[in-house]
């Protein structure tokens, strides 16, 4: 019982990391063409990097 349900973990594990890796080399091959796709993309890491500042400040008072 504990097998099967590692092997399901495993495998969603597994399936994750393929989608993204397929996501990735589809959004590097975009950010190559277009540049207002990089600048937008950019300045959504920056936007999501602030955020999570907000969060870990908010957990730690």
């Amino acid at each position: 019982m504990m097998y099967k349900e590692t092997m399901g973990f495993v495998k969603g594990i597994g399936a994750g990391i393929v989608a993204s890796v397929a996501v990735a080399a589809v959004g590097s091959q975009m950010m190559k063409k277009n540049r207002h796709l990089r600048r937008d993309a950019h300045r959504a890491m920056h936007a999501v990097g602030h955020a999570m500042q907000n969060v870990e400040h908010m957990f730690k008072a």
